[in-house]
């Protein structure tokens, strides 16, 4: 049954000018970015830059609030990573939702409120990548999803920018303000037409599609492309955990949790949540290290979302990939460099190098291309079960560097950043042998290639 949609899918698209229509092209091979379009992708990534906020907090606050509430490093590892366990439980259930809907006291407090920010992030950072995949044209779609690691890399850097100057319960009450502005914008913008497809909405599906794609546009292609891949996917059960493992999701899932695997333990949150001790550590100063840091990642994760309908997915990773391997190397050297006490006055500023070309690479592809990879190569019926186990598995590595992180730089701080280096480089070669590229081509032919056998 999977392989006659696959070979009927892959029939149409050579018979089909401009080949289907998850983007509404009717034909034309293209279509544009209408308001309702620009508006939903706006409201989703609202929570994208709550999510980035709150990554970011934890390395602005961290001299305030162990000051203030005289923590420990054990305990303000806590903090720092219970964002990650909130976001564990939260990807343990986002699929399904998506797919039905005294000073120690203190720090208590403070705990049990990173813990719930991380439940939300857990379910956003499934929702929001997936959301934006299914309502805009195939054409944009890769520019459109990255803008969720875009919003992701402007609260990191807003977060690190104001709370260079403001307190850190000051910093909390403004991470407040596009959590609003999400709550409102939602009664504004439509349900995934691939949603309503899925759930039996036939009508309101077709009338979501018309009005994302505007009211004069033919959407008939695509309606009729979204109804006979749902309707095939109808008989076949709703896929639960377990049936992931079988063969014919084998490279989905490969790629997707390959992907995420790789991304964390990269060390990217540790290098996030902890870039202002980062910097103190390699003897250099730890606001203008995070105000450098600000400068160099939007315009690299704007760069990204240009590129990514232009060079494609696998490019912009590899090169990322890269970039992500050297800035850990230069760190690394930076450290080395100290504990043999040779190039004193320059080791700072290799540190400084190091964690710039590090963000500024992961910034450009490997920040936000999982994400949009992820959310494109599981065919529909899976894709609940599927988003849960990759989220889940990002958020577990998140988890582990995040907590870890602080202990294994009191350890070895050029150990930890030669390991970052020896796992980024293991990255270039996987996406080099394994990940697709699905630059061009609608979600269901992407689907029905991955997932061809019976």
């Amino acid at each position: 049954m999977e392989e006659g949609l696959s070979s009927s899918l892959l029939k149409e698209k050579s018979q089909v000018h401009g080949g289907g229509s998850s983007g509404g092209e009717s034909g034309s091979g293209s279509a544009s970015a209408t308001s309702a379009v620009v508006l939903s992708t706006f409201v989703a990534v609202c929570g994208s830059y709550v999510f980035g906020s709150a990554i970011g907090y934890s390395s602005p606050a961290q001299s305030g609030i162990t000051n203030d509430l005289g923590l420990s490093v054990a305990e303000y590892s806590l903090f720092g990573s219970i964002l990650t366990i909130g976001a564990m439980i939260g990807a343990i259930m986002s699929g399904k939702i998506a797919d039905y809907i005294g000073r120690r006291g203190a720090a208590w407090w403070l705990d049990l409120g990173r813990l719930l920010v991380g439940y939300g992030m857990g379910l956003l950072s499934y929702v929001v990548p997936v959301y934006i995949a299914e309502i805009t044209p195939k054409n944009l779609r890769g520019g459109f999803t990255t803008v969720h690691q875009l919003m992701i890399c402007i609260g990191v850097s807003m977060t690190y920018l104001i709370g260079a100057f403001l307190n850190w319960r000051i910093l909390a009450l403004i991470g407040t303000i596009p959590c609003l502005v999400q709550l409102i914008g939602l009664c504004f913008i439509p349900e995934s037409p691939r949603w309503l497809a899925k759930t039996g909405k036939g009508i309101e599906s077709e009338a979501a599609l018309q009005r994302l794609r505007g009211a004069d546009a033919d959407i008939s292609e695509e309606a009729a492309e979204i109804r006979e891949y749902t309707e095939t996917l109808e008989r076949l059960s709703e896929g639960g955990i377990l049936e992931l493992f079988q063969r014919k999701y084998a490279h989905s899932l490969i790629v997707g949790v390959g992907l995420m695997v790789l991304q964390q333990f990269g060390g990217v949150n540790g290098i996030a949540f902890y870039a202002s001790s980062i910097f103190i550590s390699a003897g250099f100063s730890g606001s203008i290290g995070m105000i450098a840091m600000v400068v160099i990642q939007i315009p690299m994760t704007l760069l990204g979302v240009l590129l990514m309908d232009k060079s494609g997915r696998r490019p912009l990773l590899l090169v990322s990939a890269a970039g992500t391997c050297l800035g850990c190397l230069l760190a690394a050297l930076s450290f080395l460099f100290q504990d043999l006490q040779q190039w004193i006055k320059a080791t700072p500023f290799l540190a400084l190098v190091g964690v710039l070309v590090y963000t500024g690479s992961f910034s450009l592809g490997m920040g936000g291309i999982p994400w949009v990879i992820m959310s494109e190569v599981f065919p529909i019926n899976m894709k609940g079960s599927a988003g849960s186990l990759v989220t889940l598995v990002s958020w577990l590595g998140s988890w582990i560097i995040s907590f870890t992180f602080n202990f294994l730089m009191k350890w070895s701080s050029t150990g930890t950043f030669f390991a970052f280096s020896a796992i980024c480089s293991l990255t270039v070669l996987f996406v080099a042998k394994l990940v697709p590229e699905t630059k061009g081509r609608t979600l269901e032919e992407i689907q029905a290639s991955m997932n061809p056998f019976s």
